[in-house]
């Protein structure tokens, strides 16, 4: 005869984890907030030259010179990042359904994480996070949007860098002009093809034996039919104009005056520049841009310290400034759902 079920009384201990799980949340929101903010004092008042761009923007905006320009620019912060999130809308939805608002959140979020992070990584941890379910298709989304984001710094800064070699250090060779416009819309097709033929990108991911781990993270690619792309795309390029028109305000606002169609081959000759050099964060990029706008308005006879101050400036008022907006997010963030804080059950 078996044994009668008896009722156990013995009470099962909560595991530790998510206790754990928490204090490792919270540690790493408060260390997101102390890097970040030390960064920002460090590019905003440690480093002379950002911190004399920034006294002289709030200078020039109070004192009237300039004001216009500058609060124009200034007014285009939330429309630029708005169209971002407009975009990530867009692909996230395709995965789950999503408001704009979360969006919006995911992407300031995103923008604080990656000023902290090595190449802006953590833009992916934090728009990842503000998802509920297919988290791993996300990864894919993200890289989609910021590929859509490269496309456009592409096609227009090689043609900026075009006009420059053209005008500047090729004059009198034609053969060699000509090959080189040839290149250049080669490399813009070898460009523009892997966004709509993802399956020949995930192929190549995986006859190469060390990129073979990242295909599963882009298969979400081909699934995203045309029409969205040319939005993303579309977005994208609208952005990149936002972006051009900031960097023309605040020229004009500090006195630079080059040529519209010098100074737009410029702007875009020093985005795609610093798009193509690696950075240990947000602050690591100001270097870059700054050299290349430097010698790019120089050979168009502007002087330096205009575009000096213009150009931090840029990335005071589109980085540093929504980088510290981001961080009323990071502190609320739910980094686990509860349902991954929710002790499992055992099977019986």
């Amino acid at each position: 005869m078996p044994p009668p079920n008896l009722q156990n009384y013995v009470q099962n201990p909560e595991p530790p984890a998510p206790s754990r799980r928490r204090l490792l949340v919270i540690g790493g929101k408060l260390l997101i907030t102390a890097l970040t903010l030390g960064l920002l004092y460090n590019s905003v008042y440690a480093d002379g030259a950002t911190a004399a761009a920034w006294r002289k923007l709030l200078s020039t905006t109070l004192s009237g010179s300039g004001r216009g320009p500058v609060l124009a620019a200034l007014a285009l912060v939330p429309v630029n990042w708005g169209l971002e999130a407009w975009k990530w809308w867009r692909l996230a939805r395709h995965l789950e359904p999503v408001s704009f608002r979360r969006c919006f959140r995911a992407v300031l979020v995103g923008l604080t994480l990656g000023f902290v992070t090595p190449n802006r990584v953590g833009d992916y941890a934090g728009r990842i996070i503000e998802l509920k379910s297919r988290r791993l298709d996300a990864l894919g989304a993200v890289f989609l949007g910021r590929y859509c984001q490269l496309v456009a710094t592409v096609v227009a800064g090689t043609g900026g860098l075009l006009y420059f070699l053209l005008t500047f250090y090729l004059k009198g060779y034609p053969s060699a002009g000509l090959g080189l416009v040839v290149a250049t819309l080669l490399i813009n097709a070898g460009v523009i093809l892997p966004l709509y033929r993802s399956r020949l990108l995930l192929t190549a991911l995986t006859v190469v034996r060390p990129l073979r781990r990242f295909r599963r993270f882009l298969a979400v690619m081909p699934t995203y039919p045309a029409r969205a792309l040319h939005w993303i795309l579309a977005l994208s390029m609208l952005r990149y104009a936002v972006f051009c028109l900031q960097f023309g305000l605040l020229l004009w606002a500090y006195g630079a005056s080059p040529p519209v169609g010098p100074g737009l081959a410029a702007i875009a000759g020093t985005f795609l520049l610093k798009s193509l050099v690696p950075s240990l964060n947000a602050l690591a990029d100001v270097g870059v841009r700054e050299l290349s706008a430097t010698h790019l308005f120089g050979l168009l006879h502007e002087p330096a310290l205009p575009v000096l101050s213009a150009s931090l400036s840029l990335w005071v008022i589109n980085i540093a400034l929504p980088s510290a907006a981001g961080l009323l997010f990071v502190l609320r963030l739910k980094v686990f759902r509860k349902k991954d804080l929710a002790p499992k059950t055992p099977q019986p």
